[in-house]
């Protein structure tokens, strides 16, 4: 690898905010902010709005919409005529 070319691969925190989850994981991202990690060390701190504990996807918590409805009112409106 050519030296100065290739970003900081290095450990670092993501935050959830809405859920208080946080883990550990390498990546480039840069980041001012750190914060004291369960094995003591001091690490970058990335917060992010959802990750896959807060998302309703994963959480389950998703709402079911009428997609049926929908798809039947889009046939009726752009039928070929």
């Amino acid at each position: 690898m050519k030296p100065d070319v290739h970003p900081n691969y290095r450990p670092v925190v993501f935050q959830d905010l809405s859920s208080e989850f946080a883990f550990l994981t390498r990546s480039t991202i840069a980041t001012k902010d750190t914060v004291k990690w369960e094995d003591g060390n001091e690490y970058p701190l990335v917060k992010v709005d959802i990750s896959s504990h807060s998302h309703p996807f994963y959480t389950g918590k998703q709402k079911t919409l009428d997609v049926g409805g929908r798809v039947d009112k889009f046939r009726r409106r752009y039928a070929q005529k």
